[in-house]
């Protein structure tokens, strides 16, 4: 019995042994020092159902979190009806915005930010994919929009070729505003566009923008892309970037993709889903890790950092979250973390927002994973 209670008092101390070294080390003003010795994976804890934003008309996707300069917290998110299936983010989706008093929620439905506006704009149909970020005092947002005229059948599914002309069509646009709440000015042209070299690796389509600022005022811009091979689906799923100095543009393109890898060259698609920020000169991402190539396949998500944007390796600690989720009420996890968005206060992080499917995505939520 003695030896039975010391063993269970020694791993109780391997165990909080482990959490101080894990514990991110901060400045004298509570900033935190440097990403390098963060361990996300061993920050995740289980998520409350305050945590989860729902809604029983519509599928939610792509939370997207930023603090307001008036304190309140501001996710910007797509939805689409659920009678239409999980396929019809394309395309009925429409980008959103809900408030809360706390980062983690719970969140309240505002308005509309980008609705429909008609199949002769390049976004007149579809806006989905937000990237939400704040600088010099005014609300930036990054997304993807789409058009077509083709009658897509409902429940949507990518066997329907319609559903194709719509997933094509997907662009880069920029909208802003002085206040979220407020009125936001899109425009008539994509703030980045397809290349006009039918073999570039993004002559077809681009979508998932991600978006940060560096320490000398440079936005850097990261991008899914894919090529032309003359197939309706396109080529390979790969990532691009471009530079510009104002959010708004012009952007100059990196010709060739970014978070490659050797052993991923013949696979489809290596990552996605990317969310980026930066962090004492150093620029960090976390990504899906789709064949597994940045975690040894033992998680979900990894992260990544770089210096210029352009080349990429994993963190000292890349595995970021786990395959399936664990959650405090009745919800079961049947899915993956999807859509990213990480919230950091004085560079800790502190919650993981991303989109989470539900009985094999009948219908889908954000939730915002504690971080501890």
């Amino acid at each position: 019995m003695r030896i039975a209670k010391f063993l269970v008092l020694f791993g109780a101390c391997i165990l909080a042994i482990n959490s101080f070294s894990q514990k991110p080390r901060l400045d004298k003003t509570g900033n935190l020092l440097s990403m390098d010795d963060v361990d996300i994976s061993a920050m995740v804890q289980p998520i409350p159902d305050k945590n989860i934003f729902s809604d029983s008309v519509y599928n939610i996707w792509c939370g997207s979190v930023v603090k307001g300069k008036n304190g309140f917290f501001y996710m910007f998110y797509s939805r689409w009806p659920r009678t239409e299936g999980h396929y019809a983010w394309l395309p009925s989706s429409e980008i959103c915005l809900a408030k809360s008093e706390k980062p983690e929620g719970p969140y309240k439905h505002i308005k509309v930010v980008l609705p429909r506006r008609g199949a002769q704009y390049w976004d007149g149909v579809t806006t989905h994919n937000p990237a939400a970020i704040v600088y010099n005092g005014k609300y930036y947002l990054s997304y993807m929009g789409s058009t077509g005229t083709k009658h897509v059948n409902m429940p949507a599914s990518m066997k329907d070729p319609n559903w194709w002309e719509y997933r094509n069509n997907q662009r880069i646009g920029m909208a802003v505003a002085d206040d979220p709440e407020g009125d936001w000015t899109r425009f008539d042209k994509p703030v980045i566009d397809v290349s006009p070299d039918s073999t570039a690796y993004d002559a077809l389509m681009m979508a998932n923008p991600a978006i940060t600022v560096d320490d000398n005022g440079k936005v850097i811009l990261i991008y899914k892309q894919v090529a032309k091979n003359g197939a309706l689906r396109g080529g390979k799923v790969r990532f691009g970037v471009a530079f510009a100095n104002s959010l708004l543009g012009p952007y100059t393109k990196c010709p060739t993709p970014i978070f490659e890898s050797k052993e991923g060259e013949k696979s489809w698609m290596i990552a996605e889903d990317p969310f980026i920020w930066n962090y004492k000169g150093t620029i960090y991402a976390i990504v899906t890790d789709v064949v597994g190539l940045f975690t040894n396949k033992e998680a979900a998500l990894a992260l990544l950092k770089s210096k210029d944007g352009i080349k990429w390796e994993p963190a000292n600690y890349p595995k970021a979250v786990p395959h399936r989720l664990a959650f405090e009420g009745n919800m079961v996890s049947d899915d993956k973390l999807e859509r990213p968005c990480l919230y950091l206060e004085n560079g800790v992080p502190k919650y993981l927002f991303g989109a989470h499917g539900v009985n094999k995505r009948a219908y889908s939520v954000n939730v915002a994973v504690p971080l501890k």
